[in-house]
């Protein structure tokens, strides 16, 4: 990731109800969740919500799918992931000690099963490759 796309994603995210909307959708990974399910749960009208999509959907950070009559969102782990490690590359000043409670902290909360275990490891050395 670049500054560029770190500054839009970050951008899209200093914005509460997108911030919501986006944490909404991580907890509703993998499925996702329709455009109207969102803007009930939020309790945000439609038309300020698809706005609000709209913004996230640009920054990369969600992206949608039409299932039928319905657009399904879901959040984009990939640039999560992207950013994530974007605003750590250079932490700590090759002093590994000091980021170890800030790593321990943002370890998955759940252990992975193997499948995923195997995964998270193709995608973590797919956006390091890219960053």
């Amino acid at each position: 990731m670049d500054s560029s796309a770190a500054i839009l994603a970050l951008a899209a995210l200093a914005q509460p109800t997108r911030l919501d909307v986006f944490r909404l959708l991580v907890k509703h990974e993998p499925k996702g969740l329709p455009a109207g399910d969102i803007a009930r749960g939020l309790a945000v009208p439609h038309n300020t919500m698809s706005s609000h999509l709209s913004i996230l959907e640009r920054a990369a950070l969600i992206a949608s799918e039409r299932q039928g009559r319905s657009i399904v969102y879901r959040a984009n782990l990939n640039t999560l992931q992207s950013m994530t490690l974007f605003l750590l590359q250079d932490c700590c000043g090759s002093e590994p000690w000091l980021c170890a409670a800030l790593i321990e902290s943002i370890k998955p909360c759940c252990a992975p099963n193997e499948e995923n275990a195997r995964e998270k490891t193709h995608v973590t050395s797919h956006v390091r490759s890219h960053v």
